[in-house]
């Protein structure tokens, strides 16, 4: 993580601790649903939290396959690595089709394909 995401996260993690202060509060003081909306909103920043991290990891990752793939003076440059680079970029997308009609269809074989109806 940078110190962006570091901030981001410290953030995170500052508002969902009022926030579940304020659910513990309104158990105490309040009305129970406004101790189960605090309590559920308080989990909201704890994902963000893990978005952060997963995104930091896949920059180290992508980070270390863009280094394999600089040419070294005793090996040569990394041919495989420049494969996982476009291998992963390909495997964000659903399908073939998916992806050359920017998102609008999808293969026959595809697992995502929703079947249009004829029903309007």
């Amino acid at each position: 993580m940078n110190c962006t995401s570091r901030l981001l996260a410290a953030l995170y993690v500052a508002t969902s601790s009022g926030l579940a202060w304020t659910a513990v509060l309104e158990y105490q003081y309040g009305p129970m649903w406004a101790a189960c909306l605090f309590a559920a909103a308080s989990i909201v920043p704890v994902i963000g939290v893990v978005r952060e991290s997963v995104i930091g990891d896949q920059h180290r990752a992508l980070a270390q396959w863009a280094r394999r793939a600089v040419s070294d003076p005793f090996t040569g440059p990394d041919a495989d690595a420049a494969e996982h680079i476009v291998r992963a970029e390909l495997d964000g997308a659903c399908c073939e089709r998916w992806w050359t009609s920017l998102g609008s269809d999808h293969d026959q074989a595809c697992p995502h394909r929703v079947p249009r109806s004829s029903a309007a």
